[in-house]
């Protein structure tokens, strides 16, 4: 175990770094952030900020040397920097499991291989790959294999033509095609295993997107209790199968037929789990926390219904918000990442509404949300 008042080392200084951060300093851990930026999120609020590439050789040393642990907030940073700091200290996740979760087409025959269903799809490499067998897959969305995020890296295609001039706009790098399916729902399990394997689960997560990006998350997700059960068994097969340390989500679709299939496995908290900060007994980022430092797992339960809602740039068109529109409800909790500059797209913040039913607590989130866009659409428009 690593008691708190340890250091603690955060590969990436976004949003996610630093409500992990911000959770390992209420425990009294001191956090130290490698990141390229002087000005992320991440850094702003650490004990200590190392502004250099994740791969700095005199960077990771620092890191390695003072820190009793690490951890990183994306599953992007380079395995080569994971593996150098697992020589020196605990790292959690590590770079091997985090892999699989790098590339679509390794995270797909992953799945596949762990007898959880995935929707239909063929790997592509090189514009021959689409010659033949593709018509089944259309319409379909052809994803970059690698640093895809937030709908960035995805073209959705309805012929052979569009699929070859979207390959060839993301430079010919290997992608996978997945075939459109008629979706009824997205769901998202977080799931927790520490290094003693005990693995805990948070409620399952209804999730509504807006071009790519999540714009809300419901919970608990409006499904039967046996689909919820089904999707917690599948994230918990997910993070057994990978021999995952952390905290992991597990991103899934339900189609119109009742299927479920999986979509995507992020290795670290995810947007979707930020309702635990205010309505469960352990948050997502606490939780990275205990399992790095070999804590016990802290409980998962839910307080009481919550509906997340995305803060994105668009809402700063004429200047910052008039927050009182979440704030005059007692049961809204508002989370802003302290980012300078707002753009369309760019997640600011999230705000949570608790309530006594899922929804008392949606029909809080849409009114409030309703009034911040309203009035960030008037402003654009006066502004035309």
């Amino acid at each position: 175990m690593i008691p708190p008042g340890a250091w603690l080392g955060l590969l990436g200084g976004g949003q996610l770094g630093r409500m992990f951060t911000m959770g390992a300093q209420s425990m009294g851990y001191k956090v130290v952030v490698l990141d390229p930026s002087s000005h992320g999120p991440a850094g702003s609020v650490a004990d200590d900020h190392i502004a250099a590439d994740y791969l700095d050789a005199a960077a990771l040393e620092a890191l390695a040397s003072r820190c009793a642990a690490a951890t990183t907030e994306f599953e992007n940073v380079p395995a080569a920097a994971l593996r150098f700091l697992a020589r020196h200290c605990v790292v959690s996740p590590s770079a091997e499991s985090v892999a699989v979760a790098q590339d679509r087409i390794a995270e797909k025959e992953f799945l596949a291989a762990a007898g959880i269903d995935v929707a239909p799809f063929r790997t592509v490499h090189a514009e021959q790959d689409l010659d033949d067998g593709v018509a089944s897959l259309l319409p379909g969305i052809l994803k970059r294999s690698r640093l895809g995020y937030d709908g960035k890296g995805q073209a959705r295609v309805t012929t052979l033509e569009e699929a070859r001039r979207a390959f060839l706009q993301f430079g010919a790098q290997p992608c996978v095609l997945e075939r459109l399916l008629p979706l009824d729902l997205e769901l998202s399990v977080m799931v927790a295993r520490g290094f003693d394997d005990s693995v805990l689960s948070w409620p399952v997560a209804e999730n509504q997107h807006a071009h790519g990006i999540l714009d809300s998350t419901i919970v608990p997700a409006r499904i039967s209790r046996t689909l919820a059960e089904q999707a917690r068994a599948a994230a918990v097969n997910v993070a057994s199968r990978l021999d995952y340390h952390g905290v992991l989500c597990l991103e899934l679709f339900v189609l119109r037929d009742g299927r479920m299939l999986a979509n995507e496995i992020a290795p670290r908290p995810h947007n979707s789990g930020h309702y635990t900060i205010d309505a469960c007994v352990t948050s997502q980022f606490e939780q990275q926390a205990r399992v790095l430092c070999g804590l016990p797992l802290g409980a998962t339960e839910l307080h009481c219904p919550a509906v997340m809602v995305n803060l994105l740039g668009e809402l700063w068109a004429s200047g910052e918000p008039r927050w009182e529109h979440v704030l005059r409800h007692p049961s809204a909790k508002l989370h802003l990442y302290g980012k300078a500059e707002a753009r369309p797209g760019r997640k600011m913040g999230h705000f949570t509404v608790l309530a006594d039913s899922r929804e008392a607590a949606l029909a809080v989130a849409l009114q409030a949300k309703s009034l911040l866009l309203s009035e960030a659409q008037a402003g654009r428009l006066k502004s035309a």
